[in-house]
């Protein structure tokens, strides 16, 4: 149900895009209590060239970065799941990508079940309607 949405400043390799997949299925479902079935994820690489932070590039500064938001309906994590959440995904990137700029963040996104869903059914009709 949660999909995430990566950026990551550094080159793209396929490999690459499947070990951060991978860390964050894992991360997601085990922090969050997310299901890995319904669980997406989409990565856009960003050339470092074209990442800056305080007005100097990534490729300039020799390091990586990461930026991801997750979105999860609104009241099913607690605020020390999120933080051991955004505490693990830094560490998971640190070590897929290497040193990295200290500006990399991770949003979790607390959406409304009304406002939010996939297959056509918000998760406040699958809250209703328990098996439809």
């Amino acid at each position: 149900m949660p999909i995430l949405n990566v950026k990551i400043g550094t080159p793209r390799t396929p490999e690459l895009s499947a070990r951060i997949t991978e860390m964050l299925l894992e991360l997601t479902t085990r922090v969050l209590g997310k299901r890995r079935d319904l669980t997406a994820v989409v990565i856009d690489y960003v050339d470092p060239r074209d990442w800056f932070v305080a007005g100097q590039s990534l490729a300039d500064l020799k390091l990586s970065s990461f930026y991801f938001d997750v979105k999860v309906v609104d009241e099913t994590n607690t605020k020390a799941e999120k933080a051991r959440y955004i505490a693990e995904a830094f560490e998971g990137f640190s070590a897929l990508l290497g040193p990295l700029h200290h500006e990399s963040y991770v949003h979790v996104e607390d959406v409304r079940a009304a406002a939010y869903g996939f297959g056509g059914k918000t998760q406040e009709f699958r809250h209703q309607h328990p098996g439809a």
